[in-house]
């Protein structure tokens, strides 16, 4: 009875064309009947039911991906390679954090020198936010190792592409010397030559003003006009302009041959510090030489040409400069100035230094599983026309990449002055960690 009775329900459900009154000629009677119409109807309720929460859910489930789809478009772009960086999907906005800390350890060999003090110091902590906006780029670096307030400014400027180009406003460095060009993370010693803001350009690394660079896979071009002053030196109406032109006939993976020139000039006004050329000659914190200076209200004039060539050929790396200023006086006669340095390392473990092509400069190497480099410098500047005023530093190092953002930097360095005679050496040691 049950049996039939289900078979019943089952044909009923499916539509079948089976009537009723077979069904009671089959001996199901008329109570049954009503109880299986019941039955089919409920079940044509909850398959309604269910129809209409099926349709619900697959608006629900368009809706989700929709959902999903413009998220994709919307959430930005997240890059963790050597650092922080978010782009927008539009690229329209870009920004990315990075930083540096050197920290420098370092005794000295006195000799008849007052004793400078052997200590610990960091060198540089710095922070970098960079990055884009509406074509724009921006620039607004911190280095909190150089004192508070504006005296740890660095890049802070404003570029755009323009005029086949890229234009730059704000305080920068201008366009003069390669080494100066050259990043700190990326420098060959711990620090730099004296054709640099760390003797010929003495307290003049970073200028305000509005520059123009131009590159291509060869050569580069770059001039500069700027204030006579940086964030933390005081309002003035000192004058500068400065450029630099390179060339690198080879330039390929393995092998770079680079040359280059630049020039500058930097008018003393009213409010301008001292233009001054002063020599650590032992490292940095070790004695130092006062080599020209042209007085800031006389209203002359610094004028400085320097020629540069480098070259990286497998593991093998050199570069020099020759630099020659003139430090105008308002009485008596002006001073020339000449320094030259050459410096050089090899890769002990077969890597190559990099050419970093849109600035004309070198690069650190790609580290693979850790690298050890031997360096060496020999660096002299020289007062013409003071009798005996000259004074040179012989560097020793050796350098371990680590990876791409640690190195370990060993440094020996003779100073030599000739005007007074002294012969004091540093030993000095960087943990250098940048990204």
């Amino acid at each position: 009875m049950r049996s039939s009775t289900l078979a019943a329900a089952i044909a009923l459900a499916v539509g079948s064309s089976v009537s009723f009154s077979a069904f009671a000629q089959s001996g199901i009677s008329a109570e049954e009947i009503a109880a299986l119409k019941a039955q089919i109807a409920a079940l044509q309720a909850q398959v309604a039911e269910l129809e209409v929460r099926t349709e619900a859910q697959s608006d629900i489930n368009v809706g989700t991906q929709e959902a999903l789809d413009k998220m994709a478009v919307e959430v930005p772009k997240i890059e963790t390679k050597g650092g922080l960086k978010v782009t927008t999907n539009d690229k329209k906005f870009e920004t990315s954090i990075g930083g540096r800390i050197h920290f420098d350890a370092y005794l000295f060999d006195n000799d008849i020198a007052a004793d400078p003090v052997g200590t610990t110091e960091f060198r540089r902590t710095r922070l970098t936010l960079a990055g884009k906006a509406y074509g724009w780029e921006y620039k607004l670096e911190n280095d909190f190792g150089a004192g508070g307030g504006l005296d740890g400014f660095r890049d802070v400027f404003i570029a755009t592409n323009a005029l086949g180009g890229k234009v730059t406003i704000g305080q920068f460095k201008p366009y003069r010397s390669m080494e100066e060009l050259t990043s700190s993370n990326e420098i060959l010693m711990m620090e730099r030559p004296f054709a640099s803001a760390t003797g010929l350009f003495s307290g003049r690394q970073f200028r305000q003003g509005v520059g123009y660079l131009r590159s291509s896979d060869n050569t580069t071009f770059g001039v500069a006009a700027f204030n006579a002053r940086d964030a933390a030196t005081a309002r003035n109406e000192g004058v500068g302009a400065a450029a630099r032109f390179t060339w690198a006939p080879i330039n390929t993976p393995e092998s770079t041959l680079h040359f280059g020139v630049s020039a500058s000039v930097e008018n003393a006004n009213q409010g301008t510090p001292n233009l001054v050329a002063t020599a650590n000659y032992a490292g940095r914190r070790g004695p130092s030489q006062a080599i020209a200076s042209t007085t800031g209200l006389s209203g002359d004039s610094v004028e400085h040409i320097g020629v540069e060539a480098a070259g990286a050929f497998g593991p093998l790396f050199f570069q020099s400069e020759y630099a020659m200023a003139t430090f105008g006086a308002p009485l008596g006669r002006d001073q020339d100035v000449t320094t030259f340095y050459v410096q050089g390392s090899w890769l002990l473990t077969g890597e190559h230094k990099p050419y970093k092509a849109a600035t004309g400069v070198f690069g650190s190497p790609k580290i693979d599983g850790g690298a050890w480099e031997l360096t060496a410098r020999y660096d002299t500047i020289e007062n013409e026309d003071v009798l005996g005023l000259e004074v040179a530093s012989t560097t020793l190092g050796l350098n371990y990449y680590v990876n791409p953002a640690l190195r370990f930097m060993l440094n020996y360095t003779r100073g030599d002055n000739e005007f007074t005679g002294d012969n004091t050496s540093q030993f000095a040691l960087r943990t250098q960690f940048a990204f």
